[in-house]
């Protein structure tokens, strides 16, 4: 009796397959046992990613990255047995909080265009500008939509009429500190308080031009890689 019961349990761990009009059946769920896939290494930088990648610290396999947004890239691997892929590390740029189409009052909006924009001629109006409006606020008259007159100190005592140019030409920091940061025109816009703020006006076309720059950088930095076929980088 307990022989035939320990036949009955082996049977019961058996899979059997049937055939019933054509298709096939089992008698028991099947559970596909995966290879194990390590952890995706993260770094904050396009330089940390290409250390990585040339210490060949997990070995030498051909590797695909993908320059995802002008903020994240990621490098992966081929296919494994089960039709999955590696992703063996992420690089996430650090760049400085700006919230465009957000007025800001002079001080923080004078900070921040010191802090998170690229240095160049039309920043500098700017900081001019914004530098010295009069606390009464901003002059409304002569709006007409794309430029405004801004009261503005000319002198020690003296008071004048600043025109603010539009669209300015603006290179903020908004991708990897590695690489060169677009410049895209930007409507400026002031309002009482006083208040400023910066719109968006190039369509996104920034992020083309980001995410290109990233690129060629990985290209120039893994440039041996590249030749071998060992690394391949889409964008």
């Amino acid at each position: 009796m307990l022989k035939e019961f320990a036949q009955y349990l082996v049977k019961l761990g058996t899979t059997d397959v049937f055939t019933v009009n054509k298709q096939q059946y089992s008698n028991q769920p099947l559970h596909l046992l995966k290879k194990p896939t390590p952890s995706t290494i993260g770094v904050r930088s396009l330089s940390g990613l290409v250390d990585y990648i040339q210490s060949e610290f997990d070995g030498s396999i051909p590797l695909m990255i993908h320059v995802e947004s002008p903020t994240r890239v990621k490098v992966f691997s081929q296919t494994n047995a089960d039709e999955e892929r590696d992703h063996v590390i992420v690089a996430d740029a650090m760049i400085p909080e700006f919230r465009f189409d957000q007025f800001y009052d002079t001080e923080a909006f004078n900070i921040k265009l010191q802090s998170c924009f690229v240095k160049n001629e039309d920043r500098d109006i700017m900081l001019k500008v914004v530098g010295s409006i009069k606390e009464e606020g901003v002059q409304e008259v002569g709006d007409d939509g794309i430029s405004q007159a801004v009261t503005a100190r000319t002198g020690v005592a003296t008071v004048g009429n600043v025109k603010v140019p539009n669209p300015v030409e603006l290179a903020p920091r908004r991708t990897f500190v590695e690489v060169d940061q677009p410049e895209s025109d930007f409507v400026f816009r002031m309002r009482s308080g006083p208040k400023c703020a910066l719109f968006e006006a190039d369509g996104g076309a920034w992020e083309l031009e980001a995410m290109e720059n990233i690129a060629d950088y990985l290209e120039s930095s893994l440039e041996d890689q590249v030749k071998a076929s060992r690394i391949h980088i889409i964008s």
